[in-house]
């Protein structure tokens, strides 16, 4: 916008220079110097042609007739070539009619150095609205920093950090903005309410496990009991028998969902250093009999001694449950293989089987509550709810690659390399 302002003002100014000269020329416009000019034999063009030394202005007189309607005076930028050099003008022509004879009258000014003004002009244009553009990004950057600080430090403290309802802190946060005040009030608000039901949720957790398992234990005593009275019959007995087995199962099942309610309540500490090694070694150890009695080929390869902070007894069943998983699935004689290693400084621990996998379906619900690859196995379904829920409370991410009858491989990807 601004070269265009300049152009029209150049424009006004070199406009009127050319109508002050083209009325002196008029004003003193010399008929024997025309008319000696246009009798000259030498020349037929009938043409009168003035120049500056630098080319930077022109003026030709030529005997041309005028044409109806058309204008008196008018300017243009044109191209001339003026003694082989080749420039752009702004151009004045006025027609006008001396002692009987029409003339056309050119009075042309360079526009070169109008030119390179407005190249200059958009240059440093160009350059201010970058240096402005950048500043205000700048400004806008640090301003808006500056404005949302409060707000990135309620999400810092108040949520991010945030694992449980009773390490949440209450403290106002300084802020100049009144809804960012109102923001951190509503949050305490909020954070007040969900610790109050978390208070109850681990209740009733508490509550549960004593109402539901004092009876199970009551009942499977007295059955116990009853086995020792030597009047019944077998079929008394096995059904007393089932009914145990019946008991027990029930109490399987509501041990393993209260641990992964606890686990999901963040009920555990995890501040214990854990050597994943020693566990693998450990439960190589305790479930050979196990391995054995499938002819399980059981190879132990890691070599990275990882120790992290967590809880011990959870990532002790996590594992447990993958290797247990492994030896309940395989096929007679098969393998399983406990590699671990360094992906991108993330640790990881993988247990591969040989067994029998799982297509499409199967793992799209394999960590869902009461799940089972086979319905030939015994179980509850519940091995991996748990381990999906242990690996979540120490931020272990559970990745799952199985191809049908060929095998499947769980790998723990921990969250930080130590």
């Amino acid at each position: 916008m601004l070269p265009i302002l300049v152009e029209n003002v150049v424009y006004h100014h070199i406009n009127n220079s050319l109508l002050e000269k083209k009325k002196k020329f008029i004003e003193h416009l010399n008929p024997e110097e025309i008319k000696d000019f246009l009798e000259n034999p030498d020349d037929s063009t009938e043409t009168f042609s003035e120049f500056s030394t630098l080319h930077s202005e022109f003026l030709v007189l030529s005997r041309v007739p005028i044409k109806p309607h058309q204008k008196k005076t008018s300017f243009s930028n044109d191209y001339r070539v003026i003694e082989g050099e080749e420039n752009e003008y702004r151009i004045l022509q006025h027609h006008f009619n001396y002692q009987g004879e029409d003339y056309q009258l050119e009075i042309g000014s360079s526009l070169s150095e109008v030119n390179d003004l407005t190249f200059v002009i958009r240059f440093f244009i160009l350059i201010v609205f970058v240096v402005i553009l950048f500043v205000t990004f700048l400004a806008d950057t640090f301003y808006i920093e500056y404005l949302l600080k409060p707000f990135y430090k309620i999400i810092d403290t108040k949520i991010r950090r945030v694992n449980e309802p009773e390490t949440f802190d209450h403290t106002p946060i300084k802020a100049a903005s009144r809804d960012f005040r109102e923001l951190d009030f509503v949050l305490n608000q909020m954070m007040d309410r969900i610790a109050e039901v978390f208070k109850k949720e681990k209740q009733f957790i508490s509550n549960v496990s004593h109402e539901l398992l004092t009876p199970i234990a009551l009942l499977k005593n007295k059955l116990e009991n009853l086995l020792q009275n030597e009047s019944l019959d077998d079929i008394a007995i096995d059904k007393i028998a089932g009914s145990l087995k019946t008991l027990d199962m029930l109490k399987k099942i509501i041990n393993n969902l209260l641990l992964i309610s606890r686990i999901d309540n963040n009920q555990y500490e995890a501040n214990e250093e854990i050597n994943l090694t020693e566990i693998v070694s450990d439960l190589q150890e305790d479930l050979q009999d196990r391995i054995e009695d499938r002819e399980i080929q059981f190879e132990n390869k890691m070599q990275e001694h990882f120790v992290f902070t967590g809880n011990k007894t959870l990532i002790h069943i996590l594992i447990y449950n993958l290797v247990t998983n492994a030896i309940k699935y395989n096929k007679p004689k098969g393998s399983i293989t406990v590699v671990d290693g360094f992906a991108e400084e993330y640790y990881f621990i993988s247990v591969k089987d040989s067994g029998i996998g799982m297509d499409e379906s199967q793992l799209e619900k394999i960590f869902s509550r009461f799940a089972r690859i086979s319905s030939d196995q015994e179980g509850q379904g519940l091995g991996l709810a748990i381990a999906q829920s242990i690996a979540s409370f120490h931020h272990i991410q559970i990745k799952v690659e199985s191809v049908l009858n060929q095998g499947t491989a769980f790998t723990l990807i921990f969250e930080k390399a130590n």
